[in-house]
């Protein structure tokens, strides 16, 4: 584990948050209506968020010295191949819900919130329990080791469809607003007046909506499927977090990283929808760099207990998450998997 310290300077901060703003209000504005986003545009905006994240790095390397945006843009390329099982469970979850394309953005927009907020939450928690002592970095190897192994021992589970209807999130919505089960433009919630205004009409004479009374609020599935998201993002990050924190104990630096890199995942997503035939093979990039982490926080932390004096430098790191990353994508590129049209030929 680096020991490089910058703390929180108010001019790094301050670059980073405008920055990310800054960003954020382009992305938001180019893609406020409610329009099917392209393999062209999201893949051009995918690069833009790259640039944004690379233009920090530049900035760290200036101010703060190479070893610092080493440190950072490992981290950044570790959340982002990371998250790219995440979003292939986003998939799974657009599509049981059967959410609109030009409505995923919108949903996933809400989902990047909240990822933005939970993460620093667990970063906060994450660099605070660090302070303990070694002991707890040997814990977050263990959650992460054990994730790898439960991946690979899910293996070609993948095709199986799960039933959101009994997800934990599904249910908390379910308990606390009656549901409409109709999607209604993009509606997260639809006032008792627009239910009224919905029953009136003849296609909908039929609905039921799980109340006798009158309710306040209206839950649509656009709603249960953010909710699912959601809190699929917070399990997610519970692998994630300890794994960029492997990379460096300074919050700013883990924060920043996973920022940037989630910060393109909205776009990165739609790439990934229409290429993932050809990233069949990327979730075992994903196994493999997971057990590099593992193994990297174990030697970090027996290091401290019994001073054998074996690590792994932030170059190294560097190196081995951006090789693994680009020979997963190269062996998922010369071997890609069955395309849906084939797989439906042999259902």
């Amino acid at each position: 584990m680096v020991s490089t310290h910058i703390g929180f300077p108010a001019e790094t901060v301050t670059v980073f948050v405008v920055l990310a703003l800054g960003a954020i209000f382009i992305d938001l504005f180019m893609h406020r209506h409610d329009k099917p986003i392209s393999l062209k545009s999201a893949a051009l905006w995918t690069v833009f968020w790259i640039v944004v994240a690379m233009a920090f790095a530049g900035f760290l390397y200036i101010h703060h010295g190479s070893e610092v945006a080493s440190l950072f843009i490992t981290g950044y390329a570790l959340e982002k191949v990371l998250s790219v099982d995440n979003l292939f469970v986003m998939m799974a979850i657009f599509s049981w819900f059967a959410v609109p394309d030009n409505l995923r953005h919108r949903v996933l927009y809400w989902g990047v919130i909240g990822a933005i907020v939970f993460r620093g939450i667990f970063v906060a928690i994450g660099a605070s329990l660090l302070t303990l002592g070694p002991w707890v970095e040997i814990v977050f190897a263990v959650v992460v080791l054990w994730t790898a192994v439960m991946m690979l021992k899910s293996g070609g589970d993948d095709d199986e469809i799960e039933d959101y209807s009994q997800h934990i999130a599904y249910r908390m919505v379910k308990r606390f607003f009656p549901i409409w089960p109709k999607l209604k433009g993009h509606a997260f919630l639809l006032s008792q007046k627009e239910v009224d205004a919905e029953l009136a009409k003849p296609e909908n004479k039929d609905i039921k909506v799980g109340r006798v009374g009158k309710a306040a609020l209206y839950a649509t599935p656009l709603m249960l499927c953010l909710a699912v998201v959601e809190l699929s993002d917070v399990m997610f990050a519970f692998d994630s977090v300890p794994a960029v924190i492997a990379v460096s104990r300074e919050p700013l630096i883990v924060y920043s990283a996973m920022m940037f890199a989630i910060l393109g995942l909205r776009t990165m997503y739609f790439v990934l929808e229409a290429l993932k035939q050809y990233l069949a093979h990327l979730e075992k990039a994903v196994i493999v760099l997971l057990f590099f982490i593992g193994v990297k926080l174990g030697l970090n932390a027996t290091d401290h207990l019994w001073h054998h004096g074996y690590n792994i430098s932030a170059n190294a790191s560097l190196f081995v998450v951006l090789g693994v990353l680009a020979v997963g994508i190269i062996v998922s590129v010369l071997f890609p998997g069955k395309s849906d049209a084939e797989e439906g030929k042999q259902g």
